[in-house]
C-alpha cells in the first residue's frame, strides 16, 4: 500500500489546481486520472467548442463580406478536416501544457487508472492500493442518453463524439435545445449543413426568461436552422439516407443525430458505497456549503457535486476548498452569484436572477431591456440582434440579474458579475464613465432606465 497526504480523483478543472496547491505546501499527492489530464473542458468542452465556433464564425463574416463592402468571388467552402485539426491542436495544447506543469512537480504522482474506493482512506488503482487522510473527487460529468423510442437502432453523436468530424453532415438533427445544443446547431449550420433543433419543452433555453429563448429562436431561425419545439413524441428509425427522426408532427431526414439532452455525473462507478459517501436520486455527490461529502476527509469538487456544469464554477470549487483548507480561511459555495455564457452568435452573457426568478421570491423589482438596435458599437460592426436587460431591487438598489445577448454579451456582462461581486448598488454604476465606443458604455444607461414592474 501506498500512502499519501492526499488523493484527488479526476484531473479536470479543480483537481489539478488543488494538487498543485498541496504540493507547493510540502505535501504528496497522487492525482489519478482515468483518461486525459484537463479534464471536459480542455478535451471535449470549452477550448475544441470554442475553436470550432470560432471557425464558424470566420465562414459566417466571409459569406456576409459584401455587406462590409469586401467580397470574396467564388463560393466559401469550409474545409472540415482543417477546422478539426485546429481543434484538435488547441486541445492538445493545453493537455501537453498540463502534463508538463504536473509531471514536472516534486511531491506529485500522476497515476492514469480507474480509481475505486475500498474504504474511506483507500483507493485501488491498476491494482495498487493508495491511502490517504484526504480525498479529493473531481470526477466529472458525461452525456446523457435518453431511452427514446428507436435510439438503440442508430448511430448518434455526443457532445464528446461530435468534435472529431471531420466530414460536414448533410442534416444534423440536434436533440435537445440547451446550452450544448444550440451552439453545435448553429456552428454546423455555418460549416454548411442543414440543422434542425428539436426540444421536448416549449422553448430553447429553458431557464432563461421567455423573451430571451424566443430572441434565441429567431437567431437561429434567421440562419436557416428549423426549431421544432413541443416535440412530445420523438423517436428515430434508419432509413436509406440517414435517420428518419420524429419530432411532434414533423419527420426529418437527418444524416446525423446529435444527442444533447443533458449530462448525468461520473459517480457510478467510483465504489462510493465503500466509502459511505451519499449521493442525490441523479447520482450527484452531496455536500457541504464547503464541499466537504457526508464522509469526513472526503470532498467533491465540480461537475458531480451538482453545484455547476461549468468550467469556471469547477475551478471556484477548488478556490473555495484550498481558501478552507489550506489557508484557514471560511469560503462558501452558497456565496456564489450564478454566471454563465451561451456561445451561439451572438452570444449570452448571464448573471444572477431572471425576472421570473426575481418576480417569484416575491421583492419588490426594477427592470430595464435595451435592443442592441441601439447601441452604437452593434451598428458599427452590423451586428445588431439581441438585446440587454437587468432586474434590480427596488428597495435595497442591488442588482438582483442580467443578460446580455448581443454582441460581446459574454465580456460585457462582467461588469455586472464584478459589481454584485462587490455589492455595488446600481446608482453608483450610473456615475461611471465608460469607454466610447463600446457595448459596455451602455450599462449606466441601462441601469438609467430602471422602472418598477408588478412582482
Amino acid at each position: 500500500m501506498k500512502s499519501f497526504d492526499a488523493i484527488v480523483i479526476g484531473a479536470g478543472q479543480a483537481g489539478p489546481s488543488l494538487a498543485a496547491r498541496m504540493v507547493d505546501k510540502g505535501m504528496k499527492v497522487a492525482l489519478i486520472e482515468r483518461k486525459f489530464l484537463g479534464g471536459t473542458c480542455v478535451n471535449a468542452g470549452c477550448m475544441p467548442t470554442k475553436t470550432l465556433v470560432a471557425s464558424a464564425r470566420a465562414a459566417h463574416v466571409a459569406r456576409n463580406g459584401a455587406a462590409y463592402g469586401v467580397k470574396i468571388p467564388g463560393e466559401i467552402a469550409v474545409d472540415m478536416k482543417v477546422v478539426r485539426a485546429r481543434a484538435e491542436t488547441v486541445t492538445m495544447n493545453a493537455r501537453n501544457g498540463l502534463i508538463g506543469w504536473l509531471t514536472g512537480m516534486a511531491g506529485m504522482s500522476v497515476i492514469y487508472g480507474h480509481a475505486r474506493f475500498e474504504d474511506p482512506k483507500t483507493v485501488s488503482v491498476n491494482g495498487e492500493t493508495l491511502t490517504a487522510p484526504r480525498i479529493f473527487l473531481n470526477v466529472g460529468a458525461r452525456p446523457v442518453i435518453p431511452d427514446l423510442p428507436g435510439i438503440g437502432d442508430i448511430d448518434y453523436l455526443t457532445s464528446t463524439s461530435i468534435i472529431h468530424l471531420d466530414t460536414l453532415p448533410r442534416h444534423l438533427a440536434v436533440i435537445g435545445g440547451s446550452y450544448i445544443g444550440l451552439e453545435f446547431a448553429q456552428m454546423y449550420r455555418r460549416f454548411g449543413a442543414e440543422v434542425s433543433v428539436i426540444e421536448h419543452g416549449p422553448k430553447l433555453a429553458s431557464r432563461e426568461d421567455e423573451d430571451i429563448s424566443d430572441v434565441i429562436a429567431d437567431i437561429l431561425r434567421s440562419e436557416g436552422i428549423g426549431v421544432h419545439t413541443d416535440a412530445d413524441n420523438i423517436a428515430f428509425a434508419s432509413n436509406g439516407s440517414g435517420v428518419s427522426v420524429t419530432a411532434g408532427s414533423a419527420t426529418i431526414d437527418a444524416s446525423h443525430v446529435l444527442i444533447a439532452t443533458g449530462r448525468k455525473p461520473n459517480t457510478d462507478d467510483l465504489g462510493l458505497d465503500a466509502a459511505g459517501v451519499t449521493t442525490d436520486k441523479r447520482g450527484f455527490i452531496t455536500v457541504d456549503d464547503g464541499l466537504a461529502t457526508n464522509v469526513e476527509g472526503i470532498w467533491a469538487l465540480g461537475d458531480c457535486n451538482g453545484h455547476g456544469a461549468f468550467t469556471h464554477t469547477s475551478y471556484n470549487d477548488f478556490e473555495i476548498t484550498a481558501a478552507n483548507l489550506l489557508d484557514g480561511d471560511d469560503r462558501k459555495v452558497s456565496s456564489r452569484i450564478p454566471a454563465y455564457a451561451l456561445y451561439i452568435d451572438p452570444p449570452l452573457g448571464r448573471v444572477g436572477m431572471t425576472e421570473k426568478q426575481a418576480r417569484e421570491s416575491g421583492r419588490r423589482i426594477t427592470v430595464s431591456t435595451r435592443p442592441m438596435s441601439r447601441v452604437g458599437r452593434a451598428n458599427e460592426r452590423g451586428e445588431t440582434k439581441g438585446f440587454m436587460k437587468v432586474i434590480a431591487d427596488a428597495e435595497t438598489k442591488q442588482i438582483l440579474g442580467a443578460a446580455i445577448l448581443g454582441i460581446e454579451g459574454d465580456e460585457v456582462i462582467h461588469g455586472l458579475i464584478d459589481a454584485m461581486n462587490a455589492g455595488t448598488t446600481y446608482p453608483a454604476l450610473q456615475w461611471s464613465v465608460p469607454i466610447h465606443p463600446t457595448v459596455s458604455e451602455l450599462i449606466p444607461t441601462l441601469l438609467g432606465d430602471l422602472k418598477p414592474v408588478q412582482p
